[in-house]
């Protein structure tokens, strides 16, 4: 089963070499081992997550964790209009398990890559919204996912794309403040 997804967007172009030859090394301080596969994704598994402020523990069932290049960003399909303009380049960071102890290292992962990048996080949906599963809208969910997203300190934005079936969904995006609030909220997860 795999895990959940984010995305981080950056707003300077750089070459997917130079991102690897940046964070590889800090990885390889708690993480082992740091590899690439064909030298385009680069895989990991964390080994002393203390380094980004959890507690030291047990690591067992945390799975693996990888990031690679997203060529989709920017989308021709994606409304960027919240933004003084729209992303460069888009990274993928992604576990590949599921499970809360997942979310919570992807998450405090995607923050630290973000502080460093300096990029903006993509949630990859809508958080507090339960998953629609056939394009369905149930609009008092929305309204309390929306209520839960502004709540929070920091900037979320909601960025609209195209679906499959021809209609329109947003996905959050949101700020390094707007992850650490929500990565201490009681009801944080991932979108999976």
């Amino acid at each position: 089963m795999s895990g959940p997804v984010v995305g981080l967007w950056l707003f300077e172009r750089r070459e997917f070499g130079d991102v690897l030859a940046d964070v590889a090394p800090w990885l390889e301080g708690f993480c082992e081992p740091v590899g690439t596969k064909g030298g385009s994704d680069l895989d990991f598994w964390v080994r002393d997550g203390s380094v980004m402020g959890l507690p030291a523990s047990d690591p067992t069932g945390v799975g693996v964790f990888f990031l690679s290049e997203d060529e989709e960003i920017p989308a021709d399909d994606e409304d960027y209009s919240a933004f003084s303009r729209p992303p460069v380049q888009g990274l993928v960071l992604g576990s590949g398990c599921s499970g809360p102890a997942n979310h919570r290292m992807l998450g405090h992962l995607a923050l630290a890559l973000a502080e460093r990048l300096d990029a903006l996080i993509d949630f990859d949906g809508v958080l507090g919204y339960p998953t629609p599963r056939d394009e369905t809208c149930d609009e008092d969910d929305l309204t309390r996912a929306r209520a839960l997203a502004t709540s929070l300190p920091g900037r979320v934005a909601e960025v609209s794309y195209d679906t499959g079936g021809g209609g329109r969904w947003f996905r959050h995006v949101g700020d390094v403040e707007f992850l650490a609030a929500w990565l201490r909220h009681p009801g944080f997860h991932l979108v999976k």
